[in-house]
């Protein structure tokens, strides 16, 4: 096997900012993936990172950084902190020195920890003293977030096999994840700040983990390149299509508003073109080529008819063709599928998001209603759920049990239990394998179903695996789609085949090309086991927003 090599690091300007900054990032009450594009900044612009005992007693270390007061004394103690003489400063110094471009004096973000040594008042004497803390911690970070993602599904229904490793973009918001070849389609709709204050409300006090919450302070810029994802997704251009939406997640968790596309020009999947389109929106505040695209009246026909579920590119353009421009002219058309007609009938259902909170609820009514025909059955919702959105485009439920074989013929019976007590209401696809063995043995039922007491129609897929495929099909089944590929590509140069089914062993060909997968398939108990095989690091479901 070839040597593991480390990932090209961005380029590094030695007169930089930052130059002569060497820093310990405290981490604390901050979100790595955000801790982790703070520091590729810093050493991007001149600075270094230390190790907390870099030297004697960390005597390399000239700025430590930190969210609060809080996070300072849980990672280095007072001891420490009164021996140390360099800066101690919020991240908010670092933020605001990446917005202005320039080094800014640090008095004004210093963290004052001395207060923590204080006594607290006693209880009913009023608050004590709180420690100075930073804004980006004291902030919610759910005012910034944008309800990134979608999460429908358009496959066989209409016996159109898109390619499945692309994605499906309805808003302006991101996309999300899904298999097939590790990747599938889905759909998105629009979200509001109310729903976003009102699910931390109920995150708080139900005690789930924080969920994954970018800055995301460019919304100016990640809503138009959704569309444009939308757009050229819809025209079946797959390629421009996946450029902008892996430019977007990057450009979420950016701490700094971007003024100029020279800010994001050492990032990874922005490149000159994007760069060129970020300019243009910072500085006018729209972007011509999506007006271009949005005063098409083919463009924005064949975007609206991907947007129901069921229809393809090609079926899109078909439709198009045959002089149809808006939904009602879809109505009338006796030639579509009995899915794509369900999708057009419930079109405005289907794209509303599915708050996290109720998600929760329904994730809940699944585990009962399946331990009760079948206990220790294992059902676990995955998708942007997993991955710890505060909301939902649709509902990807995975479901094995750890015996190997009672999975066999649950779905069915999961299915219409589920019918009798009124959840399921309208199938779209229901293919069950595992009683014959075909197609691996995986079961699925894609439908929708409705919130308890409501009549609004929500996406939902089911799939049943064998408990030695459901590793990687819980992975493919979480996403999102960036990650998906990038194992997929790696799983591909290491010689073997990774889709949503297992990881195989790839065959060759009699010229020595790989020409597929075998039947043998690499025994993986567990999601890291995947990870592990290929020597990729283990991410958590929440670090997966790629």
């Amino acid at each position: 096997m070839a040597p593991k090599r480390k990932p090209a690091e961005p380029p590094r300007d030695a007169e930089g900012i930052f130059r002569g900054v060497s820093a310990f990032f405290v981490p604390h009450g901050v979100q790595p993936r955000r801790l982790e594009v703070w520091k590729q900044k810093l050493v991007q612009m001149g600075g270094r990172l230390e190790k907390k005992d870099a030297g004697a007693k960390g005597a390399r270390i000239n700025h430590v950084l930190a969210a609060d007061a809080e996070a300072l004394l849980r990672e280095l103690g007072a001891d420490w902190l009164h021996r140390f003489t360099g800066s101690v400063v919020s991240f908010d110094w670092l933020e605001e020195c990446l917005k202005s471009g320039e080094r800014l004096p640090e008095h004004k973000f210093t963290i004052n920890y001395e207060e923590e040594f204080k006594p607290k008042k006693a209880a009913g004497t009023g608050a004590s003293n709180p420690a100075k803390r930073s804004k980006m911690s004291s902030e919610d970070p759910e005012s910034h977030k944008a309800i990134s993602g979608h999460d429908g599904k358009e496959e066989v229904a209409t016996g159109e096999h898109r390619d499945k490793t692309s994605t499906h973009v309805h808003d302006g918001s991101g996309v999300e994840k899904g298999p097939g070849q590790f990747a599938h389609s889905q759909t998105s709709s629009g979200d509001t700040k109310d729903t976003v204050g009102s699910l931390d409300t109920e995150e708080a006090s139900s005690g789930e983990p924080t969920t994954y919450a970018p800055p995301d302070l460019n919304r100016n810029i990640t809503e138009i390149f959704g569309k444009l994802i939308n757009i050229y997704r819809a025209m079946g251009d797959d390629r421009r299509s996946f450029s902008y939406y892996k430019a977007i997640p990057v450009i979420e968790k950016l701490p700094f508003k971007i003024e100029s596309g020279d800010q994001v020009k050492n990032l990874p999947a922005i490149g000159k073109s994007l760069r060129d389109h970020i300019n243009e929106i910072v500085t006018t505040g729209k972007l011509s080529k999506l007006e271009h695209f949005e005063n098409d009246e083919k463009v924005r026909a064949v975007s609206l008819f991907g947007e129901v579920w069921g229809v393809g590119p090609a079926t899109a353009l078909k439709l198009y063709d045959k002089g149809h421009r808006t939904l009602d002219d879809l109505r009338k058309d006796d030639s579509l599928t009995y899915a794509q007609r369900t999708g057009l009938k419930f079109f405005d259902d289907i794209r509303q998001r599915i708050p996290r909170h109720e998600v929760s609820e329904m994730e809940k009514l699944l585990q009962e209603v399946g331990n009760d025909i079948l206990p220790g059955v294992t059902i676990v919702c995955g998708g942007s759920y997993r991955r710890g959105k505060s909301s939902c485009g649709d509902m990807d439920i995975v479901i094995t049990h750890d015996d190997g074989k009672s999975h066999v013929g649950f779905l069915p019976k999961f299915v219409q239990r589920l019918k009798d007590i009124n959840f399921l209401r309208e199938d779209l696809i229901f293919s069950v394998n595992s009683i014959e063995g075909t197609d691996s043995g995986v079961d699925t039922y894609f439908g929708l179903c409705t919130y308890p007491g409501r009549e609004l129609r929500h996406r939902i897929d089911l799939k049943v695996y064998p408990r030695n495929r459901y590793a990687s099909g819980l992975l493919a089944w979480t996403g999102n789609d960036v990650l998906n590929r990038r194992l997929r590509i790696l799983a591909e140069s290491k010689g073997y085949v990774l889709d949503d089914t297992g990881l195989y062993l790839a065959t060759q060909s009699s010229g020595g090309k790989r020409a597929g997968r075998s039947e043998a398939i690499v025994n993986c108990h567990e999601e890291k086991d995947v990870f592990d095989t290929l020597g990729f690091p283990y991410l958590e479901p929440h670090e997966r927003n790629l």
